[in-house]
């Protein structure tokens, strides 16, 4: 049996960092350009929306482990990425739309490649393993986060769905095949699958988080103060 040199296995780690990235990038562009052609804006409000909901959780995870300057300005590759997913949705909306609920899906898959990659990325600086599902869970959620923000939506993580969660899950078996040195692809494969499932379970099904009596009971007296408004 040959050994496999470290630094062979570093660099090995390192591709499959950036290829999950730009995945997650191109998959997360799309989610936030979809929504900007729903909200109607123009191709440059479009194309901002892409870039930004496809690269905030990356430069904010960068940002944190101290890999300055981040990734996403750094490296042309994801602005290109960004632009593209953008320009496509632009230009090929009706083909996009006979999807059904391209949003929540793109969103979905964005989510389970970004958690995945940022805990990839997070071991690689040499996180404590706890440290490293938690950033990773902190870049699936960062883009859909600064989409829904930009337009003046609540974010999809404060709304009680599976959606944090699923990004911890992902970004848990990730961690967990580090520390029992599994093979780090099948590994992210496993995760991002795991997170996509649950998150996609969650829409299906409308599981939801618990939530606190009084909210419950708010929500109530609001729908039926609409309720009364509309009679």
């Amino acid at each position: 049996m040959f050994a496999v040199p470290a630094l062979d296995v570093q660099a090995a780690l390192k591709t499959l960092v950036l290829t999950l990235d730009l995945l997650g990038t191109f998959v997360f562009a799309l989610s936030g350009a979809v929504a900007g052609v729903r909200r109607r804006l123009d191709l440059f409000g479009i194309l901002v929306l892409s870039f930004v909901a496809a690269n905030s959780g990356g430069i904010v995870r960068d940002l944190l482990i101290g890999a300055t300057p981040p990734a996403a300005i750094r490296d042309w590759r994801y602005l290109a990425v960004s632009l593209l997913a953008g320009a496509l949705m632009f230009f090929r909306y009706p083909l996009i739309k006979r999807l059904r609920s391209p949003v929540l899906l793109f969103d979905a898959a964005g989510l389970a490649l970004f958690c995945v990659a940022g805990a990839q990325k997070a071991l690689v600086f040499g996180l404590e393993p706890v440290m490293a599902a938690l950033l990773g869970m902190l870049t699936g959620i960062g883009g859909g986060v600064a989409r829904d923000v930009l337009l003046s939506e609540i974010p999809a993580v404060l709304r009680a769905d599976v959606y944090a969660v699923a990004a911890l899950a992902g970004a848990s078996v990730v961690v967990a095949g580090d520390a029992l040195h599994l093979p780090s692809t099948a590994c992210a494969v496993a995760g991002a699958i795991l997170c996509f499932g649950l998150r996609m379970a969650a829409v299906r099904w409308d599981w939801h988080l618990p939530v606190a009596r009084a909210s419950a009971q708010a929500a109530a007296d609001v729908e039926a103060a609409e309720r009364r408004g509309r009679d």
